[in-house]
């Protein structure tokens, strides 16, 4: 099994969360195009939540403390 390299991990959140937010929308209209926007809203902010944790193994526990100010 490969190691965790947590610092990796953490930047490839941020590197999701940054294509997403560069991402166009495809032609789509009425529900689909606000289903899709929406998807990607929820995508960078989950994306970009975890990409700007700092961490720290705790009792053999990667712990991943998020700031939400």
């Amino acid at each position: 099994m490969a190691q965790l390299d947590v610092d990796e991990f953490l930047r490839r959140f941020r590197n999701r969360a940054e294509a997403v937010r560069e991402r166009g929308i495809p032609p789509l209209e009425g529900e689909a195009r606000r289903t899709f926007i929406q998807s990607m809203e929820f995508d960078y902010m989950d994306y970009s939540l975890v990409g700007s944790a700092r961490w720290a193994v705790e009792d053999g526990q990667l712990v991943l403390r998020i700031p939400l100010g």
